[in-house]
């Protein structure tokens, strides 16, 4: 079984969790610069004397496939321990299993396309 893990994080724990990821030999992540709202409703600021909400707040998005249930709950761990402020906006784990998996160069499938 594949199970991809996506978490929306804050920007300024980006190194923390790359790092967290790299300790337990997690390879093959793919980090996006999101942009979303959640409970934190995002703030007010003065744009040219004029107040405006930005409701939008950025956020990174780390990608990750692994080959097991355990490497499942060993990414979420790591991710969860670094991410954590304990403030709103701290962000989202996602876990879903993946079908199927393809390295294009070598064809191989499954999860020996994850390595």
């Amino acid at each position: 079984m594949m199970i991809k893990v996506e978490a929306i994080v804050r920007e300024e724990v980006f190194e923390d969790v790359k790092e967290a990821l790299n300790a337990i030999d997690v390879n093959g992540i793919t980090v996006s610069q999101v942009m979303g709202c959640g409970a934190q409703r995002g703030y007010k600021k003065r744009v040219r004397g004029t107040e405006v909400d930005v409701m939008m707040q950025p956020k990174i998005k780390f990608e990750i496939v692994v080959s097991s249930e355990e490497w499942e709950k060993a990414t979420i761990d790591a991710i969860q321990k670094a991410a954590f402020t304990g403030e709103v906006g701290d962000g989202k784990i996602f876990s879903y299993e993946i079908r199927t998996a393809t390295k294009i160069r070598t064809r191989e499938s499954g999860a020996d396309a994850l390595n």
